[in-house]
């Protein structure tokens, strides 16, 4: 994969920012702070109803090779990532697997007569990019069912192994794609808006539930936009959509974004008496309340000066992360501790937040495939050069530019290995072989004894296959850089399984390495069919075996749908650690991205696989 061809792929905080920020959903308590998060922040989505269309069962991926096949996923109730526990919290109804049902004909006639016919955007084709801009074109779901897809976003768990996994995945719901049978099209917009926000995305988010006509706004599609609104920070965002959430009079969150956005808009005569109103109805109190006051006066001609203590506050909601993000102020650690993944993915998105601020959690944003690596480089660059030069990011920053521009090659070699050899935790070593990625590529071969594993490991986190190909005959015959070489060269020919035993796998007692290596050669097709019996049989693999998720997962490379293959992938890798990513799950990833012309995505999960073990 090309250096152009990983930028496109990485549709990262440049695009996003060009995209928008996204914000949106609260939500109070009355006596006591109430969780405000929608189902899949911390509560099991019930079962559809008996009388919904039955979607088919989620497929589920092999845990372990010696493991029986595990039963189906849709029998059993998921979750998704939680901000933080709250066994407090009021939840909000689950949306429905099925389309949502056609709003009251009151409501129907007040949102239709806001926006003329030949203005309005289809439903039958919704997204925010296309292939132009490094997402999929419009059939990448092709004739998949629309329920099928819906309770796949619904029960992933978040984040999912793979770096490249989860580039793939934005990149596939972002697209403009074609509106499967069997859903409404603002509906499944507003599960793919949904599992960004999910994912940490947040921009990505907003701008997907910016892509349907307010208008055609179902009760999903206003959960997902307050969702994706409030992960960016946006108050404003919520605006559009603020007058018909309140009148559907379900949610308490849009019913304080009424009065929000009345501030915002310069009319705090207005904004005040729906902020009493609220308050003494008992749907906001204490810091909700409060905080949705300060974002109020925030407005034009806004006097109120609010202070915000969060002394008796004991968790976070997405309603607290968001109006404290859009008026800046400042949440305490030890609540953000408790915060789940995806909140280090919105405030490494945040452009409101100190930069150094953000470079706290943008390395594992960029990890997990939020950040791309040079997005991630510039982020470094402005702490290096802004006025405070104390702290431990400046001194990364440092070292990052000795990595650029040391006098020599052994000096910016020596830099480099400074900032691999610093984190402690596997998330951290990978984040840091995604931010040298590009100080790599400008490492001369002619170097004396190079770090040619990392080297080559750093400059394939972010895609760079072309200058890491110039490592090929320096690099040892068994090493990691030689079998990561081998799974991105197209001029290899196909290898046998005496190649792969010569693969020994630096630090990897368990051989977990080298079952991957065969499962990712496997995958490709750079081995014939008696190779890998052969090699499977020696290391105890079995390819062979079948559950829901494989079969789906080759259903669809069939059929030729690339967003079904992602996101049955991610579906295969859920998990924090590589760990716990089996080669059988590797082996049908790749070869059902191979199969749907993505080699390239198929090449890079394969590299991150040897890579991050």
């Amino acid at each position: 994969m090309s250096g152009a061809a990983a930028r496109k792929l990485t549709i990262g905080l440049r695009f996003g920012t060009a995209l928008a920020v996204v914000l949106a959903i609260p939500a109070v308590g009355q006596q006591r702070p109430e969780s405000i998060l929608p189902p899949g922040f911390g509560d099991p989505t019930p079962a559809p109803s008996p009388a919904a269309a039955r979607p088919k069962p989620v497929p589920q991926a092999p845990a372990q090779p010696s493991q029986a096949v595990p039963p189906p996923a849709a029998s059993v109730p998921a979750t998704a990532p939680a901000l933080l526990p709250a066994p407090d919290a009021t939840p909000i109804a689950a949306p429905s697997p099925g389309a949502t049902p056609p709003a009251p004909t009151d409501f129907a006639a007040f949102v239709r007569a806001d926006m003329p016919s030949f203005a309005r955007r289809s439903l039958a084709r919704v997204g925010v990019a296309g292939p132009a801009e490094g997402a999929m074109g419009p059939n990448a779901f092709g004739q998949a069912d629309g329920r099928f897809l819906e309770v796949l976003m619904q029960r992933l768990n978040t984040p999912v192994a793979s770096r490249w996994v989860s580039i793939a995945l934005r990149r596939a719901l972002m697209a403009r794609v074609d509106t499967p049978r069997g859903v409404n099209g603002a509906d499944f917009a507003a599960e793919r808006s949904w599992l960004l926000t999910r994912m940490g995305e947040s921009v990505a988010a907003r701008a997907m539930a910016q892509a349907v006509d307010t208008e055609d706004y179902t009760p999903k599609m206003f959960e997902a936009t307050m969702q994706a609104a409030l992960a960016t920070g946006d108050a404003a965002a919520l605006c559009p959509a603020a007058e018909a959430g309140a009148e559907l009079g379900q949610e308490r969150g849009w019913i304080m974004a009424r009065a929000i956005c009345a501030g915002l808009s310069g009319t705090p005569a207005r904004a005040q008496p729906l902020l009493t109103q609220a308050r003494k109805s008992g749907i906001a109190g204490g810091v909700d309340f409060l905080l949705a006051q300060k974002v109020a006066g925030a407005g034009q001609s806004g006097r109120q000066a609010v202070t915000i203590e969060w002394d008796s506050v004991d968790h976070l909601t997405a309603w607290r992360y968001g109006m404290a993000t859009a008026t800046g102020v400042e949440i305490p650690d030890s609540l953000l501790a408790t915060a789940s993944p995806a909140v280090q993915g919105w405030r490494a998105l945040s452009p409101t937040l100190d930069p150094r601020v953000r470079a706290a959690v943008a390395e594992l944003a960029a990890a997990r495939g939020i950040l791309s690596s040079a997005a991630l480089v510039d982020l470094y660059s402005a702490i290096d050069a802004g006025d405070d030069q104390s702290g431990a990011q400046v001194g990364i920053a440092r070292d990052l530019r000795a990595a650029y521009e040391g006098p020599d090659a052994k000096a910016r070699a020596d830099a480099l290995v400074r900032l691999w050899d610093e984190p402690k935790s596997a998330e951290g070593r990978y984040a840091r072989l995604v931010l040298t990625a590009g100080a790599a590529a400008r490492i001369p071969t002619t170097l004396e004894q190079p770090d040619i594993d990392r080297l080559v490991a750093a400059m394939l986190s972010a895609g760079l296959d072309v200058p890491a190909l110039r490592w090929r005959d320096k690099a040892a015959r068994g090493s990691n850089a030689w079998a990561m070489l081998t799974l991105i060269d197209p001029a290899m020919p196909s290898l046998s399984y005496g190649d792969v035993s010569a693969y020994s796998g630096t630090n990897d007692a368990e051989g977990l390495k080298r079952r991957m290596f065969l499962a990712a050669m496997a995958g490709l097709g750079r081995m014939s069919g008696a190779e890998v019996e052969r090699g499977a049989q020696a290391l105890g693999l079995r390819f062979a075996q079948e559950n829901s998720w494989t079969r789906s997962i080759a259903k669809a490379a069939r059929e030729h749908e690339p967003g079904t293959v992602v996101l049955l992938a991610a579906i295969g890798m859920q998990t924090r650690q590589w760990h716990g990513v089996s080669p059988e799950a590797v082996y049908r990833i790749t070869a059902a991205l191979h199969a749907v012309g993505m080699s390239g995505e198929a090449r890079m999960i394969a590299v991150e696989a040897i890579s991050r073990l």
